[in-house]
């Protein structure tokens, strides 16, 4: 926090754009910072946007009633250059990770390329397959026509109830219109 005050009056916003525009050419001898260019002055709201052309800092500048104030503007730039910054760090952490798990993998037993010298059997979908002593049969039981006509039951009943419900919804629609 940077605060200017005048020894009897505080600077009217007017006043400092006055000695701004005057650009310091009627004082004799070197130049303090603020006047020599290093700050651009522009009026806002009811103070000023001082903008340092060396380092690009904006600041906003009020009249309170202890004097002239500039705060520093949070820089959207700054946070973005550090993000920016964070995300290359981690780009290079998953690179090298990456590197050091393609180098694993290629350590590992060799894949197979190319043919397999024998030929995949042919499997006949239509035939079980074969069971040799010793292993295992699965088998899959089929429904019986008992479980068939209960089922097929069920999916008519659901169906008739379907169509009434649609045929009540149906009246009580044409009933409303």
């Amino acid at each position: 926090m940077r605060t200017a005050k005048s020894s009897s009056k505080f600077l009217s916003p007017v006043a400092l754009a006055l000695c701004l525009a005057a650009g310091g050419h009627a004082f004799a001898g070197p130049l303090p910072e603020t006047e020599n260019g290093r700050y651009s002055l522009s009026p806002a709201g009811d103070g000023v946007l001082r903008l340092d052309t060396r380092t690009g800092a904006v600041s906003t500048c009020t009249n309170s009633g202890a004097g002239w104030a500039c705060y520093a503007v949070p820089d959207e730039r700054t946070a973005m250059d550090s993000e920016i910054g964070r995300l290359q760090v981690d780009i290079g952490r998953l690179q090298a990770e990456n590197e050091k798990l393609k180098s694993e993998l290629a350590s590992r037993e060799p894949t197979v390329s190319g043919k397999i010298e024998e030929p995949l059997p042919k499997a006949d979908s239509l035939k079980p397959p074969k069971v040799t002593e010793g292993e295992r049969k699965i088998e899959i039981p089929l429904p019986s026509d008992r479980d068939m006509d209960r089922m097929m039951s069920f999916l008519e009943n659901a169906w008739r109830r379907l169509i009434e419900m649609a045929n009540r919804v149906q009246r009580d629609v044409n009933g409303k219109i």
